[in-house]
């Protein structure tokens, strides 16, 4: 039997595969970025309500910080019209930077909060910023990892994030997913 891997692309384009949820963007206060803070009745088992509002204000917050103008945009601007914008191959922007960020601050909150609840949140750039999305996970069957962790979740993390360990002790067999045949993998974020 082949040893077979899910990887984070392959789990977010299977729409059969997961039930998504889906954050809309908060138009209230004009067309900056922001999105709503109302907590969804689908996650409502999967995830506490403080939490939820927590990263989502702190994803508001990073997108308040991107959209800020300030000296260095200015600065940046005049640049940019002065290099007839060939700058912007030798530097990043400090919009750039701030989704490196929110990037970067994703990827953590899935590591360590969502992926061990079987969700994986979806960077708003993907969307091309109009929701944020949580992929939640669905599983056929009795088997569960060891640790508790969401098994092709905790793959897809590991997939994403590159981070991935020799295998440490004996394969094991990942929870069936519907649609998809049995997987037999070895530990990464175990």
């Amino acid at each position: 039997m082949a040893t077979e891997v899910h990887n984070l692309q392959e789990l977010r384009r299977s729409a059969s595969l997961a039930t998504k949820v889906f954050i809309q963007r908060d138009y209230s206060e004009g067309t900056i970025c922001q999105f709503q803070t109302k907590f969804p009745p689908e996650l409502d088992s999967r995830i506490e309500r403080q939490l939820f509002e927590e990263t989502v204000k702190t994803l508001n917050g990073f997108y308040a910080e991107a959209e800020k103008i300030g000296g260095s945009s200015y600065l940046e601007g005049c640049l940019a019209c002065a290099t007839a914008y060939f700058i912007f191959l030798c530097m990043e922007t400090h919009y750039e930077k701030v989704l490196k960020k929110i990037s970067r601050y994703i990827q953590e909150q899935n590591e360590k909060v969502f992926a061990p609840r079987g969700l994986l949140l979806t960077d708003p750039v993907e969307r091309g910023m109009r929701v944020v999305s949580f992929l939640d996970v669905l599983y056929e069957g009795p088997e569960q990892p060891t640790s508790g962790v969401s098994g092709v979740a905790c793959l897809a993390v590991c997939e994403a994030t590159r981070k991935w360990a020799p295998p440490q002790g004996p394969p094991h067999r990942v929870p069936h997913i519907t649609g998809h045949p049995p997987v037999i993998s070895y530990p990464c974020c175990w």
